[in-house]
C-alpha cells in the first residue's frame, strides 16, 4: 500500500513538474519580440543620426541572445530540480523497502524467540492469579520463585513426590496453590555441565513457545541447587507408559499416532519454525511428556542447542545410547537430521513395544534399530513384531506406512533420512480428525474388522 502511494506521488509531482516546464518554455518564448520587417528612414538632414538596417539585426540579434540564455537556464533548473525529485523519491522507496523487509525478519525473530518477556510475563501473570505463590524476582524473562515455597510444596522433597528422574535430579510433583500444580525439577549444580545445562533450558524455554514443547512457569534458586518449574504433565512420560508396569495398555494405535504426531510437530517448530534452528539433542521416550488428554509435549531442553557452525564447535558429545545417530556418535557430526534419527527411534519404540536397547546376554546389548531393520521391510513379518498391544488394531497399509517412515528415518547415511516436515506430513493422514489428524475413523474400522485374526 505504501509503494502505491509513493508511485501514485511520484506520478503526481512529475505531472506537476512537466507543467511548471511547460510555463516556463511558454512565457520564455512570449517574452522574446518578434522582429517585423523595420523601414528604411531617409535622413532629412547630415546633422540626424542615421540608422542602418545592419545595426538594427545586431540588436535583435543580442536580443535573441539574451532570452536564448534565460531559456536554457530555466530549463537546466528546471531539470535538475526534477532529477533531483526524481532521485529523492527513489532512495526514499528504496529506504522504505529495506526497511519493511528488515522489520519483517525482525518480527519474525521476536516472534519466535523473543529475547524480552512476552512468555516470561504470561507466565507472572499466571501465577499471579493465585495469592499463595511468592514470587521474589525475575531471571531475564522466568520469574523466580521463593524457595521455601517450593521446599513446602514438596513436603521437603519426598520420595513420594518423586515424577521422575533425570542426569542431574530428580522431578517432583508440586501444589503451588490449591488449583496449580506443577512440576518442579531439582538440579544439583555443583558441576560447570549442570549449570550450563539450567541456564541453557531456562533461556531457551523462555523464549519458546508452542502447543507441543513443554511450558515453562518459572525457576527458584538455593545456593547451588536449583529448580526449573513447568506445567504438569498428568500422564508422565511416553518411556513410563511404554515400558512401566502398564506396557503400553493405555496407548491405542491411534493414541501412538496422535504422540508420534504432536512430537513430530513439536521437532519442526524447532528446526523449521525458530530462528536460528534448535536441535533438541536429546530426543528420545522419556522426554516426551503426556498431560491429561495424551496430547504430547518436548520436554529437557539442557542439551539443545542452536543450529549454528559457531555454536556447535567443541560440544561435548551428548546423548542416550540407543537415540544417538551414527554420524553424531562417531564422528562428531551433529545437525538435524541427528534428530529426525532419534525420532525414528521413539517410532519403533511406539510400532515394536521394545526398548531402544535390550540386553540380550549379561555383557551383550542389542539394539532396537539393529533388531527391526531386517524385518521392518519384509510385510510378511512385520504383523509379527507388531507391540501385542495394539497387533491387529490398524489398517495394514498404515502399518506399513509407518514402518517405512520408521525406516528413512534410522537410515545410517544423514541424507537420506526425511526432514521432519516430511514425517510429519505423511503421518496426519494416519490421525483421526478428532486427535488432530485427517483420517475419517469410519474408513479404517472396516479394515480392521475384516483384518485376519491374531496368530
Amino acid at each position: 500500500m505504501k509503494m502505491k502511494l509513493l508511485l501514485m506521488l511520484l506520478i503526481l509531482l512529475q505531472l506537476i513538474c512537466v507543467q511548471v516546464f511547460s510555463d516556463t518554455l511558454v512565457s520564455s518564448l512570449v517574452s522574446v519580440p518578434v522582429s517585423s520587417p523595420q523601414p528604411i528612414i531617409t535622413p532629412l538632414s547630415t546633422s540626424t543620426p542615421s540608422f542602418s538596417p545592419s545595426g538594427i539585426h545586431v540588436m535583435e540579434e543580442e536580443h535573441h541572445k539574451r532570452y536564448h540564455k534565460k531559456l536554457v537556464i530555466a530549463l537546466a533548473v528546471v531539470s535538475s530540480a526534477l532529477a533531483a525529485l526524481i532521485l529523492s523519491l527513489l532512495g526514499l522507496w528504496i529506504y522504505h523497502h529495506i526497511h519493511n523487509k528488515y522489520s519483517s525478519k525482525s518480527n519474525r525473530k521476536k516472534s519466535v524467540q523473543s529475547p524480552d518477556a512476552e512468555k516470561g510475563v504470561a507466565a507472572a501473570q499466571s501465577l499471579s492469579k493465585f495469592g499463595s505463590v511468592k514470587m521474589v524476582g525475575m531471571k531475564g524473562s522466568v520469574p523466580i520463585i521463593d524457595y521455601k515455597q517450593i521446599a513446602k510444596t514438596t513436603n521437603n522433597f519426598q520420595e513420594s513426590n518423586i515424577l521422575g528422574e533425570g542426569g542431574f535430579g530428580c522431578v517432583y510433583k508440586a501444589c503451588l496453590d490449591d488449583d496449580l500444580d506443577v512440576a518442579v525439577k531439582k538440579l544439583e549444580c555443583e558441576t560447570q555441565n549442570a549449570e550450563r545445562e539450567f541456564e541453557n533450558e531456562v533461556d531457551l524455554l523462555s523464549k519458546i513457545q508452542h502447543p507441543n514443547i513443554i511450558s515453562l512457569l518459572g525457576c527458584s534458586i538455593n545456593g547451588h541447587t536449583k529448580f526449573i518449574i513447568y506445567e504438569l504433565m498428568q500422564n508422565g512420560s511416553l518411556e513410563a507408559q511404554l515400558h512401566g508396569p502398564s506396557h503400553g495398555s493405555a496407548l491405542t494405535w491411534h493414541m501412538r499416532m496422535k504422540i508420534a504426531l504432536d512430537t513430530a510437530r513439536g521437532l519442526e517448530y524447532l528446526h523449521e519454525h525458530c530462528y536460528p534452528p534448535v536441535i533438541h539433542r536429546d530426543m528420545k521416550s522419556s522426554n516426551i511428556l503426556l498431560d491429561a488428554n495424551f496430547n504430547a509435549k518436548l520436554s529437557d531442553f539442557g542439551l539443545a542447542i542452536i543450529d549454528g557452525s559457531q555454536s556447535k564447535k567443541n560440544i561435548k558429545l551428548s546423548g542416550t545410547l540407543g537415540y544417538v545417530a551414527p554420524e553424531y556418535l562417531l564422528d562428531g557430526k551433529l545437525t538435524d537430521k541427528s534428530d529426525v534419527y532419534a525420532f525414528g527411534v521413539v517410532l519403533l519404540e511406539l510400532l515394536l513395544g521394545r526398548k531402544p536397547v535390550e540386553k540380550v546376554a549379561p555383557t551383550q546389548c542389542q539394539s532396537i534399530v539393529t533388531w527391526a531393520m531386517p524385518l521392518l521391510t519384509d510385510r510378511s513379518k512385520l504383523s509379527n513384531i507388531v507391540d501385542p498391544v495394539i497387533k491387529n488394531t490398524m489398517d495394514p497399509k498404515h502399518l506399513y506406512q509407518v514402518a517405512a517412515v520408521a525406516v528413512l528415518c534410522v537410515q545410517p547415511e544423514p541424507s537420506y533420512r526425511p526432514l521432519i516436515t516430511d514425517v510429519l506430513h505423511s503421518l496426519i493422514p494416519l490421525v483421526p480428525i478428532e486427535l488432530g489428524g485427517t483420517l475419517r475413523v469410519s474408513q479404517v474400522t472396516q479394515h480392521v474388522s475384516s483384518a485376519d485374526p491374531p496368530v
